[in-house]
C-alpha cells in the first residue's frame, strides 16, 4: 500500500521531533484532507444542475423534513450560520425553486418551501448524487464502508456532544 500525505507528514514531524505524539494528526489529517480532495470534486451532479453543495444541503433538508422550515431551522439541518443562509435562499428563490413566505404571527419570521420545480430538482439529483458518492467509495469494500461509517458516528457523536454541534 503507498503512503498518503499524511503519513508523509507524520515521518516528518517524528524526523524533526520524535517525543511528539502525532497519533491525532493521523486521523484528523486525513478527514480534513479526504473533506478537502471531496470538496474540489465540486459534486459533479450538482454541478451539472448549477448547484453547489451548500445549496443543495438546503434543498435537501427542506424535502426530507417534508415541511416548511424558518431560515433559523435551516441553519441547525446544514450547519451554515444564518447570513450563509440567508444568501444561498435569495439564490435558490431567484431560481424558482424556494419560496419564503412570512408568518401570520410574526413578521420578522420567514417560512421556506420547495417550489414544485425545487421538489423535482431534488428528487432527480440525489438519486444521481448518491451514485456518484458510491462511486467516490467504490474501493472500500462493504465491511470496510460500514466499519468506517460506524466509527466516523462515534467521533460525530462525542465531537457533537463535546464541542456543541449536537442537533436535535
Amino acid at each position: 500500500m503507498t503512503d498518503d500525505i499524511v503519513a508523509s507528514v507524520v515521518r516528518q514531524w517524528q524526523t524533526v521531533n520524535p517525543e511528539l505524539d502525532t497519533g491525532p494528526m493521523e486521523i484528523i489529517g486525513r478527514i480534513n484532507r479526504c473533506a478537502a480532495l471531496l470538496q474540489q470534486a465540486e459534486d459533479a451532479p450538482l454541478r451539472s444542475a448549477g448547484l453547489t453543495r451548500a445549496e443543495f444541503d438546503l434543498l435537501g433538508a427542506v424535502r426530507r423534513t417534508d415541511r416548511e422550515l424558518t431560515p433559523g431551522e435551516l441553519a441547525r439541518e446544514t450547519f451554515a450560520s444564518g447570513a450563509a443562509v440567508t444568501k444561498r435562499l435569495r439564490a435558490l428563490q431567484d431560481r424558482a425553486l424556494v419560496e419564503r413566505r412570512g408568518d401570520d404571527r410574526d413578521r420578522r419570521v420567514a417560512h421556506v418551501r420547495l417550489t414544485d420545480e425545487g421538489r423535482a430538482l431534488v428528487d432527480r439529483l440525489l438519486p444521481e448524487q448518491l451514485a456518484y458518492e458510491r462511486t467516490v467509495l467504490a474501493g472500500l469494500d462493504r465491511p470496510g464502508r460500514d466499519e468506517l461509517a460506524s466509527r466516523l458516528s462515534e467521533l460525530l457523536v462525542q465531537l457533537e456532544g463535546r464541542l456543541g454541534g449536537a442537533r436535535r
